[in-house]
């Protein structure tokens, strides 16, 4: 039998990594977990949450499947994707996707440029219907300034791991996101000492990169990479 985890993004919830989620779900019949991180979900409730609850509530998902299963993959967004590659170096894991991975994290220029578009929709009166900015004002409201700083932890803990990872790895990245710019998944990927590992770019994609317009290309690569032995 085979298992595998999804983990989801700070201040994010399932809704991240869903889509990838119910595509393997479909097409397979194995154990697919998405935890939501203490603090996490539809409501934030970060205040007073500690980086550490996060990883070892990530942990504890992945002991449950590792019980019952033969097999363990571990499916990392954004930060989870350092939460990831932590327990791929702790425990026995057999294949590792980092989706948006945050080793390195917000890329102004796109940032920027997202702003600019949602100021330009706001004059023409569209900036209602801008789904970025709907999401990112709730969580820029929502997330205390301390939160930041236990995120701040966990790429502290994870970065220096990378070197030690040397599962099987898929490393995928937007080629237009705004929070992680592309150059993490390119440090990633030379850093990491996995003999098979791939990179991919995904030219739609913004920094929610499971609901990218490109993503079942994206989705097949993954599922074709989990199902080569």
């Amino acid at each position: 039998m085979i298992g595998c985890l999804l983990i989801h993004g700070f201040t994010g919830s399932p809704f991240e990594v869903e889509p990838l989620a119910n595509f393997l779900q479909e097409r397979t019949d194995w154990e697919i977990v998405v935890p939501t991180l203490p603090g996490h979900g539809e409501t934030l409730e970060l205040k007073g949450v500690k980086h550490i609850e996060w990883i070892e509530h990530a942990e504890e998902e992945l002991q449950a499947l590792i019980e019952k299963c033969d097999e363990v993959y571990v499916i990392g967004f954004s930060m989870g994707g350092l939460i990831a590659s932590y327990l791929s170096v702790k425990y026995e894991v057999n294949k590792l996707v980092l989706l948006s991975a945050a080793a390195y994290y917000v890329n102004v220029k796109q940032l920027l440029k997202d702003i600019g578009n949602m100021i330009k929709e706001g004059i023409q009166g569209n900036l209602i219907e801008n789904e970025l900015y709907n999401r990112y004002k709730w969580k820029v409201t929502k997330t205390p300034v301390l939160s930041t700083y236990e995120f701040r932890k966990v790429v502290r803990i994870a970065r220096p791991l990378l070197k030690k990872v040397n599962v099987p790895t898929f490393i995928a990245q937007g080629e237009i996101d705004g929070i992680v710019p592309p150059k993490a998944a390119k440090y990633i990927y030379e850093t990491i000492s996995s003999q098979e590992k791939n990179l991919f770019y995904s030219p739609k994609a913004k920094h929610l990169i499971c609901h990218s317009e490109d993503k079942h290309e994206l989705f097949e690569e993954i599922y074709h990479f989990l199902l080569n032995e």
